[in-house]
């Protein structure tokens, strides 16, 4: 096989539909807009989420609570799972995601206290608990708030 012999996919390409260009496209006329109403017409049409005058779904169904729009949403990681790292190795996000540990940085890294660590690790992160803490240097390591 050759370079001139390729050829698309039988079906693959499709011939491109000219709108309103007269009977004999088969789509002149009306081009396939209907004869009346607003959608027959040039800027035609209605904003998304109308509905035609009926009380909107997004305004009909109860809002409840409160979405902090500028809140922080940290990745959690529990002291037990920074045992699969070499004793006296630096642990931060990015050696985190490596790992697989976090799939995503977020807005920092936050280390909480669940299990023991029998590693002497340095770890980095933006907040750590009381317990975390105490567990990691309990164990010869170090916990560096950034």
């Amino acid at each position: 096989m050759k370079l001139h012999d390729l050829k698309p996919a039988a079906g693959s390409k499709k011939d491109s539909y000219r709108k309103g260009r007269g009977h004999g496209s088969g789509n002149g006329k009306l081009a396939g807009r209907g004869r009346d109403g607003q959608n027959s017409r040039s800027g035609g049409g209605v904003r998304i989420g109308f509905e035609g005058g009926q009380m909107p779904l997004y305004r009909r169904i109860p809002k409840r609570g409160f979405n902090n729009i500028f809140a922080k949403s940290y990745a959690e990681v529990n002291v037990e799972q920074l045992n699969g790292f070499r004793k006296g190795s630096v642990v931060d996000a990015d050696k985190l995601l490596e790992a697989g540990i976090i799939s995503k940085k977020l807005d920092g890294i936050s280390v909480l206290g669940n299990g023991e660590i029998k590693k002497n690790l340095t770890v980095k992160a933006i907040r750590f608990t009381k317990n975390a803490t105490a567990k990691i240097e309990a164990a010869g390591g170090k916990a560096e708030v950034l």
